[in-house]
């Protein structure tokens, strides 16, 4: 299937399509093995490529990355911990970003966190869609990121009580340092920005 390329949606109308996709999560309560299905392609259009999938809650470990054949690295998102550790292992792999989970009702702060951010023509840092012989997960380039510039990945991460994740990712790049995440209460979508 081809997907269109991607565009920005109006804030109001990515919001939409992230509730439609969190409410058909919980309309699947007897589902555990979920894994990277992603649900709504028109959400991964959204701007900044914010795409939502459910992951597999409960496995160890946390997480997985792999090096692709392609200089591509996959991120496989188990459960929501780790995120230091997945930025070591990131830029062992030669990926310079910075990682964050932020969970529902809470956002980075401050914002924006970089002097200046890439667009995503500029420097697309996640690539959606996930080339088919790499599904499931997160796809990043590592190598649009160039010198002096840093990645920044910040996954929404939202657990169900049936044991299922939705894990959003908001992936760019930026020129110059990148300020710590502080997570702050808000009632915004976390990956607002």
């Amino acid at each position: 299937m081809n997907m269109p390329a991607e565009r920005d949606l109006p804030e109001g109308r990515h919001r939409l399509l992230k509730e439609f996709v969190m409410t058909e999560i919980d309309r699947r309560p007897g589902r555990r093995s979920l894994r990277f299905t992603v649900l709504a392609s028109a959400l991964a259009l959204a701007v900044a490529a914010a795409v939502a999938v459910p992951v597999f809650l409960g496995g160890s470990p946390a997480y997985a990355v792999s090096e692709l054949p392609d200089g591509l690295i996959r991120i496989d998102i188990m459960e929501a911990k780790d995120p230091d550790k997945l930025e070591a292992d990131l830029r062992a792999l030669g990926a310079d970003v910075v990682v964050d989970y932020i969970p529902r009702g809470k956002k980075c702060s401050p914002q924006p966190r970089s002097s200046h951010f890439l667009s995503v023509e500029e420097a697309p840092l996640h690539v959606f869609p996930t080339p088919e012989e790499y599904l499931p997960g997160f796809v990043i380039d590592p190598g649009v990121i160039g010198p002096g510039q840093t990645g920044v990945l910040e996954f929404s991460v939202l657990e169900h009580p049936n044991g299922g994740v939705v894990a959003g990712i908001w992936a760019k790049v930026g020129e110059g340092p990148i300020a710590e995440c502080e997570l702050v209460d808000t009632t915004e979508a976390p990956l607002s920005h």
